[in-house]
């Protein structure tokens, strides 16, 4: 007979192979704090709606709470016999308490469960994104008051355009950032509602509170179709594209650095601490890292287009396949945090070469649209038009 929780009708146990190939277990230890969060708020409704009793609702508790600390600890052992987080949480601590333990699972599936954890997981993870951003942007605009004089010339097709200062070319990644906060706060808002109650996919007969898990759990309301909120994976797809869309723009501050930073160039130096060196050319200083950040691009915009490949055609309501949603998602939530952690001060720490950038403002003709829109102002617009 199965030994799983869900093994009562099942008379042979789960093939390795199997487990092996199903189990999230090893990918998602990070939903740990935010399924027993979400767990001690479900045995604390069942306690007050007297679903369970109240003994009950605090014993179960107490065993969340140990289970809690030893996780904590490192004393917790994952197994992908357990096949996820769910269900080795909720094992263990029925290990603790004893049978009481399996009343938590009154009134919830593993279905409503999953989703209410990645959602409790992602809006934490939005709100140390956005702070991240706005270290970024604290540095931009420092290195913007810096050099708020160096000239610069300003490029359209990579040629030489129009001077312009270096404060103006740099804040513009600024309002770029500036965008995503407000993409990332759109889908922390969206994500306001809470999937806990819906269980398997059509809610439950027992007399639960979902106002009170809710707003327990800090959402907003309860989500307000059960079969909506079982299949809904729009938030790990909205995140994904919100993170490429965010990388793109390091990808473009990065590609600019490596050019300014080129002897062709030489607008910028990066610190040394920033870059690496050649095996055979000892003379060669690499922006090895601003590079790689061009590169990670690529890797989280996959991600993306895995996750709603992931999702296409998917009947509802729950299916297996949504399990993996959050490969996915978690590498684009490392990358992008990496990125925006090590870009603020690789930008803090470089330096501007202000009479480089000055001189190559003064080629190229940079100025000659200055001078014919002063001849036009002067009534020469016929000459011009000959001239040019």
């Amino acid at each position: 007979m199965s030994s799983k929780l869900w093994g009562g009708r099942f008379d042979l146990p789960t093939n390795k192979l199997v487990e092996e190939f199903n189990a999230t277990i090893m990918i998602e230890q990070r939903l740990c704090p935010f399924d027993i969060k979400g767990s001690i708020a479900h045995a604390t409704m069942l306690g007050r709606q007297n679903i369970i009793s109240q003994s009950d609702a605090d014993t179960i508790i107490s065993g969340l709470k140990k289970v809690e600390q030893e996780i904590e600890n490192g004393q917790f052992v994952f197994s992908t016999a357990d096949e996820d987080i769910h269900m080795a949480i909720e094992k263990r601590m029925t290990e603790i308490v004893g049978p009481v333990g399996g009343k938590l699972h009154t009134g919830r599936s593993r279905n409503d469960q999953t989703t209410l954890d990645s959602k409790m997981h992602m809006r934490a993870t939005i709100l140390e994104i956005q702070q991240n951003i706005r270290a970024l942007q604290a540095t931009i605009v420092a290195k913007a008051e810096q050099n708020f004089n160096v000239i610069m010339p300003g490029y359209t097709h990579l040629q030489t355009g129009q001077p312009i200062l270096f404060s103006h070319w740099i804040m513009t990644y600024f309002w770029m950032l500036q965008r995503d906060y407000g993409r990332f706060n759109d889908l922390y808002r969206r994500m306001g509602q809470c999937p806990l109650g819906a269980a398997a996919l059509a809610g439950t007969t027992f007399p639960i509170d979902r106002e009170f898990t809710a707003k327990a759990l800090g959402f907003d309301e309860p989500t307000p179709n059960s079969i909506d909120s079982v299949s809904d994976r729009d938030h790990m797809i909205e995140f994904n594209a919100a993170a490429a869309m965010c990388f793109m723009h390091l990808t473009r501050i990065s590609e600019e650095l490596v050019l300014f930073s080129s002897q062709d160039f030489k607008f910028i130096e990066l610190s040394d601490d920033f870059c690496t060196g050649s095996s055979i050319m000892p003379q060669k200083k690499n922006p090895d890292v601003a590079e790689k950040m061009r590169g990670k691009g690529g890797r989280v915009y996959g991600n993306l287009m895995a996750i709603l490949t992931i999702m296409k055609g998917l009947p509802l309501s729950y299916n297996t396949d949504m399990s993996e949603d959050k490969e996915t998602v978690y590498d684009s939530m490392d990358t992008l945090q990496a990125g925006l952690k090590i870009i603020a001060p690789m930008i803090e720490k470089m330096k501007i070469n202000e009479d480089k950038t000055r001189d190559a403002a003064d080629r190229g003709f940079s100025t000659a649209t200055d001078m014919a829109d002063y001849l036009v102002r002067k009534g020469i617009r016929s000459v011009m038009l000959t001239m040019w």
